[in-house]
């Protein structure tokens, strides 16, 4: 289960990967723009800004994170849906995937897929983490490996489920892309009130903990966040009041079918 207010709590700086995706994205008069995993459909709003004479829908495997765009005063059709099973209409021109991919196993052939169905022309933009050997990750997956959750929380861990900006490139190239891929560090500053638990612990509950707290009970997930939060304070100390939180982001935009490079 998805909690939108955990998830928005890091809102600002969240959002930043999604404007700098978006960014590279040239459409001028899409005829519909679609975002898979749009989350509580904020950011989704904000396409609806940019392209209003486009249709406009957000998709996301959460309900409750549906229930949440629903109240949002936005021109945006939003539905549930597992993005496994997507296809886009003949009218998509853009297709976003902000923060999704790195949640689906076989996402490089779905990736594949999308560019051979969405038309001539048309673009294809997602960003994922790339931060999986970071400190942060590199702490989930030790406290993952304790005799204590070793059987239930290890196995929902993968160590690298996204690719490099090459690898994307590469594939997508060879599916008939355009693509312009790469990778940003942004350096978080996290504020860190003394009577608070480390930032970084609650960052991770908004996105890398929520396997997690599906397969434990309130006294495991206690323990769990417990034990993870000392090995985090090490590895983030607090300075100034806040933590450095580099985090490290991968990012394509592609240009779909043959005519691709003609209309840039």
């Amino acid at each position: 289960m998805w909690d939108p207010s955990s998830y928005l709590r890091y809102g600002d700086e969240r959002s930043r990967p999604f404007h700098d995706l978006l960014a590279r994205v040239g459409a001028d008069r899409p005829r519909a723009v679609v975002d898979l995993g749009c989350g509580p459909g904020t950011l989704t709003a904000t396409l609806a800004r940019r392209w209003p004479a486009a249709r406009i829908a957000g998709l996301d495997s959460s309900p409750e994170m549906i229930d949440r765009a629903r109240t949002l005063d936005a021109p945006v059709d939003f539905t549930v849906g597992d993005v496994t099973d997507w296809h886009p209409a003949p009218d998509v021109d853009v297709l976003v995937a902000n923060a999704v991919l790195q949640w689906v196993p076989e996402h490089p052939a779905l990736l594949r897929r999308w560019a051979g169905e969405l038309p001539p022309g048309g673009w294809l933009a997602f960003q994922v983490p790339g931060n999986f050997a970071g400190p942060s990750h590199r702490a989930l997956r030790e406290v993952a490996a304790d005799r204590r959750w070793a059987a239930t929380v290890r196995p929902l861990l993968r160590e690298a489920p996204v690719d490099d900006p090459t690898g994307y490139a590469t594939a997508l190239t060879a599916a008939g892309c355009a693509v312009d891929a790469w990778e940003t560090t942004y350096l978080h500053r996290l504020p860190a009130p003394v009577d608070a638990e480390h930032p970084v612990l609650s960052w991770l509950d908004g996105t890398a903990l929520r396997p997690v707290r599906a397969v434990l009970d309130d006294t495991g997930l206690a323990d769990f966040r417990a034990a993870l939060g000392m090995l985090l304070a090490r590895a983030y100390p607090v300075r100034q009041g806040q933590v450095y939180f580099p985090f490290r982001r991968i990012f394509v935009v592609a240009r779909t079918g043959a005519r691709a490079e003609e209309k840039q």
